[in-house]
C-alpha cells in the first residue's frame, strides 16, 4: 500500500505527527513553505521582508505544524552553494528540519531517490503557467500530503489561481493567526 500511494511508512508517520498524531482532537493544518521563506532567512537579512519572515519561521517552528519538500531543500542548497564550502553544504542538509523545526517530505537521507511523478502530473502543473521548479515542487507536495490546504510563499501571485488550497506570504499568515 506503501508503494502505491508514493511514501514510506516513515513518511506517513512524519506526516501523521505533524497532523496531531493519534489525537482526535489534535488535527492541525499542515502549512507548505517555499523555497524563497528559507532563502531570506538564510541569506538576505537586509532584506526588507526579513523580520515578518524571521517571525513567522519561529511561530511555525514552535507550532511544528510547517513542512517543505526535498525539492525545496535542494533548491535552496542549489542557491547557496556559491556562498558555501563542502562542509557548510552538508551542515544546511544534514541540520535543516532540526534548525527551522520543520519537515522536510520525503526523505532527506542522501542515498534516496527523488520523488517518482509522472510526467503528467507536472505537465498538468506547468499548463497551469507555472515554472518547472514550482510545479515540481507543488506535485510531490501533494503527493506527500494530499489534503495540503495551505502554502506561505512571497511569491504568491506565481501561485493565485492555480494552487487551490489558501496562499499567504509569510506576513498574511501571521495576520491570519492573531
Amino acid at each position: 500500500m506503501a508503494r502505491d500511494r508514493g511514501f514510506s511508512a516513515k513518511d506517513r508517520a512524519q506526516i501523521q505527527k505533524l497532523a496531531g498524531g493519534n489525537e482526535v482532537d489534535a488535527e492541525r493544518t499542515l502549512v507548505l513553505i517555499d523555497t524563497n521563506v528559507f532563502v531570506i532567512d538564510l541569506r538576505y537579512k537586509q532584506d526588507t521582508h526579513y523580520r515578518a519572515n524571521r517571525k513567522f519561521l519561529d511561530v511555525i517552528g514552535e507550532a511544528e505544524t510547517g513542512f517543505t519538500t526535498i525539492v525545496n531543500l535542494l533548491e535552496i542548497c542549489g542557491i547557496l552553494s556559491f556562498n558555501l564550502n563542502d562542509r557548510q553544504l552538508r551542515e544546511l542538509w544534514v541540520y535543516f528540519e532540526q534548525k527551522y523545526r520543520v519537515t522536510v517530505l520525503p526523505d532527506t537521507g542522501l542515498g534516496g531517490t527523488l520523488p517518482s511523478l509522472r510526467i503528467r502530473e507536472i505537465f498538468e502543473w506547468i499548463k497551469k503557467k507555472l515554472s518547472f521548479g514550482d510545479a515540481y515542487v507543488l506535485a510531490v507536495a501533494l503527493k506527500q500530503n494530499p489534503s495540503l490546504s495551505v502554502m506561505i510563499t512571497w511569491d504568491k501571485e506565481h501561485f493565485k489561481g492555480k494552487f487551490e488550497g489558501t496562499i499567504y506570504t509569510p506576513t498574511e499568515y501571521l495576520q491570519h493567526r492573531s
